[in-house]
Parts: structure tokens; C-alpha cells; sequence
């Protein structure tokens, strides 16, 4: 894999490779809530996780397509808020550091520069 567009829409490594852990208010079942609860497993009263992101292979419930080549997020305007906090390294400004690390554990190459980035939608 060698993505080097920096399109949010062709690389996805993120949604393989990091825990995606949060707060049962963010479900959909709680007063204001919006992760649908289908796609999520209970850590603990108070926690819950998407599908898929604590348990190898790592790979998020949600994630369509293919790591690095076209990926999107089936629940992009419903994500929860570590996926909504996650920047890609070379987003100009806020870029996460845990981007590059996430393309090189799934084999692609750290971006570079900046970009328009592309919500996965």
C-alpha cells in the first residue's frame, strides 16, 4: 500500500489500529446520544467501545472498504468523539502524530505536508 494522497477516504489506518473507547452518553439509547449502540460493545458501566477496535486483528465495525486504497465510515456523522478528535498528521495545524503511526503499522507512508482533508463519509 502506498497512499500518499492524504484523502481521509483512501487510507483508514487509524480505524485498524487504535481502541476506539468512549462515554455510554454518546450512544444513541441515552438522552442526546448519537453512536449507534448496534455497533458498540460495553467495557464497563460507564464505557463502552466500537465493534472491532479492542481485539486483534483491529479493524473498527464501521470501516467500509479497503485500508488504503478506498475506505469509508459507515456511521461518519454519528462517529463517536475520539474518532471526531483524531486529526491526520499533515492536517495543517492539528495534525495527530498518531496518524503517521497508524499507516506505517498498516503499511503506508507517513503523509507529509498539507492537504485538504476529506471527511470519510
Amino acid at each position: 500500500m502506498n497512499d500518499r494522497s492524504g484523502n481521509c477516504t483512501k487510507c483508514g489506518a487509524c480505524c485498524a489500529t487504535y481502541p476506539v473507547i468512549f462515554a455510554r452518553q454518546e450512544l444513541d439509547t441515552e438522552p442526546d446520544g448519537w453512536v449507534p449502540v448496534a455497533l458498540t460493545e460495553t467495557i464497563y458501566s460507564r464505557c463502552v467501545h466500537m465493534a472491532g477496535t479492542t481485539r486483534h486483528p483491529r479493524r473498527c465495525v464501521a470501516l467500509q472498504g479497503t485500508i488504503g486504497v478506498e475506505v469509508s465510515c459507515a456511521i461518519f456523522a454519528q462517529r463517536p468523539t475520539p474518532c471526531r478528535d483524531f486529526a491526520p498528521e499533515a492536517d495543517a495545524g492539528r495534525g495527530d502524530p498518531r496518524c503517521g503511526d497508524a499507516r506505517r503499522l498498516n503499511g503506508l507512508v507517513p503523509l507529509t505536508g498539507s492537504y485538504d482533508w476529506f471527511p470519510i463519509a
